[in-house]
């Protein structure tokens, strides 16, 4: 008698961060409040697959086909800029390509840890066509994937992140690219995709509250308590939605359960990048809510002053249930502000002493290390985690030629999707 086929019920629940209450399918939200639904798997204790990259993490992965690319998660201890820092137990995730370090991730951004899971979960149910808004970085993790599976996604990229839109292979048909118009933000990128995702044939990719999207970013977490066969003390990440955060935390909770790792939470150190930094202004305020006026007056000339605009959102799940905020109470954490000079000083700092080229949000990371060292807020032995969210795309050109994705459409703030999602074919 052939056996029955797994389905995603066999393998996890959906349990509210708020009420608790838990839920099975592929829902987005809970039906009794605002906080994030998170993947409650039955396996507790993780067994890490014969596979590269991510889907080594195949048991606390919200898909049931096993992922089987060379992206992933890349923990090593840190010669160069721990002896410069005085830390005796610094090591780096490095999360982006340099073949020497055995890392594989052809976009350069912890992004495709996301992208590889909801595509794959999106297959396998069957779905629509992805939609999903950008500044860049997660545009391309996803667009690369799009061309792996032959998934359909629309992305919706605001016109200054139309640079970071290459892939290390031709782009297929698959790749929807709509560029909106020098007067719109990352803001009103993201109201245009969530009303081009309403339309038949279309669905929301879901963005924050996307479990395979945070379960794909949580194996940073993973791979680091494999490696360090414990939890780390401190957690250091640049964060402009917090999705990021969020995801480690969550990880660092399985990893409690599963007793093998310890039983202390890493204390999250999340930074922006200033001068727009809603997070890092609420929170040290003892706000569990942003207030526009205050944390980010005059957004849009905010972000122009950036040095990394991908940090930029102005809408980040901080205050609802299982969100930043909660994270970072969760963990006795602490939020940075890092102007653009201390990131460009911290980039060129990394990259001299770990020899490997990194981009701007990983730079504002290890900015908030080098401030934490010089406070005093981290000490000299602890077990300390440092994301590099992204990087080695200039080693990656000496591999590989980059191929610009063309926009199929363009689109200002009240342009109809109608029209858009003719252009694109």
């Amino acid at each position: 008698m052939a056996s029955k086929p797994m389905c995603y019920e066999d393998k996890y629940r959906l349990v509210c961060a708020g009420c608790g209450r838990s839920f099975d399918g592929c829902t987005l939200t809970c039906r009794h409040d605002d906080a994030l639904l998170r993947s409650d798997y039955f396996n507790t204790r993780i067994s890490p697959r014969n596979l590269p990259g991510i889907g080594r993490f195949h048991d606390w992965l919200p898909v049931l086909e096993p992922i089987t690319a060379d992206s992933g998660p890349v923990t090593y201890k840190s010669a160069g800029l721990a002896a410069e820092l005085g830390l005796a137990n610094l090591h780096i995730s490095f999360n982006g390509y340099c073949p020497e370090k055995g890392a594989f991730v052809k976009t350069c951004s912890f992004k495709e840890f996301e992208a590889f899971p909801t595509m794959l979960r999106v297959k396998e149910a069957g779905e629509k066509a992805l939609v999903l808004a950008s500044a860049g970085n997660t545009a391309r993790a996803f667009a690369h994937v799009s061309t792996l599976t032959g998934i359909d996604v629309y992305i919706v990229v605001p016109r200054k992140g139309l640079n970071r839109m290459w892939l290390p292979e031709e782009p297929t048909a698959t790749i929807h690219l709509i560029e909106m118009n020098s007067n719109c933000d990352y803001a009103d990128t993201i109201q245009f995709a969530e009303k081009l995702a309403k339309l038949p044939g279309l669905m929301p990719e879901g963005g924050a509250r996307n479990i395979a999207r945070r379960d794909g970013m949580g194996t940073v977490m993973l791979d680091a308590a494999f490696k360090l066969r414990r939890l780390p003390d401190v957690y250091f990440q640049a964060i402009g939605s917090g999705t990021g955060g969020i995801a480690v935390w969550e990880a660092a909770l399985r990893l409690i359960r599963d007793g093998r790792f310890g039983n202390r939470l890493p204390a999250l150190h999340l930074a922006q990048n200033l001068p727009f930094a809603p997070m890092f202004n609420a929170w040290n305020a003892g706000r569990r809510s942003i207030v526009e006026e205050l944390d980010m007056p005059q957004p849009k000339k905010l972000i122009a002053s950036m040095y990394s605009d991908i940090l930029s959102n102005r809408k980040p799940p901080y205050g609802i249930g299982g969100g930043v905020y909660d994270a970072l109470a969760g963990t006795s954490g602490r939020m940075y502000g890092v102007t653009n000079n201390e990131a460009i000083s911290a980039r060129r700092l990394f990259e001299r002493l770990e020899g490997i080229d990194i981009v701007p949000p990983a730079a504002v990371a290890v900015a908030a290390l080098v401030k934490a060292v010089e406070s005093g807020t981290v000490e000299h032995d602890d077990c300390i985690l440092l994301n590099i969210t992204g990087g080695g795309v200039e080693r990656l050109k000496k591999d590989y030629k980059l191929i610009e994705i063309k926009p199929a459409a363009s689109a200002g703030a009240d342009t109809p999707v109608e029209q858009v999602l003719y252009e694109t074919g």
